[in-house]
């Protein structure tokens, strides 16, 4: 039997807010066994692009990244948020490493090509992008890795890539080793049919609701790369994926993603 391992991706709103990070530290610290936690970047980096007269840009969910966005973005996404993360990870107890995909060279990824749109120094992963070997051994020693949304590409160039795309690749490739549970956790209950009114939660969403939901215009925006990667996660071997809000990850009340 495999050993269970836990990985949880943030969202920006919950980075944003620093009562609800360090609650949502106090929760995750106290959860037992093996644990991964990927976090994206929250408004800082965006305020600073417009503080310096650069205008964010992001198409469905997801950001494009020229050669000034990215400066900006590593010093913030890799330097101040990821951190802030583990010094805060240190002080519940939980012995944090935080790392981009450049250190030891535990995730490379390949610039996105550019057809209908440019995004930019956007990295792509595959399966093959993890080095799992490393990870494991973070895992054995005790170690919590904190995954920024910074890679490279092995030729010296760093990347931005989608923080829901780290966790889902992560979880992919380590769950030929353990039982993976992939977390999504930010500001909301989990997938709603009504943004505004946690109660419209959708407690179980398979495949084709979520084709059907996204052609309707019900699901959108960031959304919209959470449940493409929780699909692809339950395709290649993750064993179940979770969509919940960072305070409540001990509820019942979330979505669960099925493939049918």
């Amino acid at each position: 039997m495999k050993p269970e391992l836990h990985v949880f991706k943030i969202g920006g709103g919950i980075i944003d807010n620093e009562p609800d990070l360090q609650e949502f530290i106090r929760l995750f610290a106290e959860i037992s066994g093996p644990k991964i936690l990927v976090h994206g970047g929250g408004k800082g980096a965006s305020e600073m692009m417009k503080h310096l007269g650069i205008a964010p840009q992001m198409v469905n969910g997801r950001r494009i990244t020229d050669a000034a966005t990215l400066e900006l973005v590593t010093m913030f996404y890799a330097g101040k948020t990821n951190k802030h993360i583990v010094v805060a990870l240190q002080s519940y107890g939980v012995n944090a490493l935080g790392v981009s995909g450049a250190d030891g060279n535990v995730i490379q990824a390949v610039k996105r090509p550019v057809r209908e749109i440019d995004y930019g120094f956007v990295g792509d992963l595959s399966e093959a992008s993890v080095n799992t070997d490393l990870i494991h051994q973070f895992l054995t020693l005790g170690l919590t890795p904190v995954f920024c949304p910074i890679n490279h590409d092995g030729h010296g160039q760093l990347l931005n890539t989608n923080a829901d795309t780290i966790a889902a690749s992560v979880a992919k490739a380590l769950s030929k080793q353990y039982a993976v549970a992939l977390h999504f956790c930010f500001e909301k209950r989990g997938v709603l049919t009504d943004v505004n009114d946690d109660a419209s939660i959708i407690a179980s969403i398979t495949l084709a609701d979520y084709a059907s939901l996204k052609e309707s215009g019900i699901i959108a925006d960031g959304m919209l790369p959470k449940l493409e990667n929780a699909f692809d996660a339950l395709q290649f071997g993750v064993e179940k994926v979770i969509i919940e809000h960072a305070l409540h990850i001990n509820d019942q009340l979330k979505t669960t993603v099925c493939l049918n």
